[in-house]
């Protein structure tokens, strides 16, 4: 036997595979589904939090003024 008739009968034994391959991909479909649900939750749970904490930033606003450059001429 040569290399060339062993690569292509490896070849050919590689091809056959059991299985559904549909079925086998699905499963990283569902993984990526779950993980963006997931990331979306923390998307979602950060919302309205300027809000909640608005009697700090006027506070804060009011005790340190911002001084106006005035678009950077002197």
């Amino acid at each position: 036997m040569n290399l060339a008739t062993t690569i292509v009968s490896a070849a050919a034994e590689a091809e056959h595979h059991g299985g559904n391959v549909m079925a086998t991909t699905f499963v990283y479909g569902v993984v990526a589904f779950v993980l963006f649900l997931l990331l979306a939750l923390v998307s979602v749970s950060y919302r309205n939090v300027a809000n909640r904490h608005a009697h700090k930033a006027e506070a804060y606003a009011a005790k340190n003024p911002v001084q106006q450059a005035g678009h950077g001429h002197h």
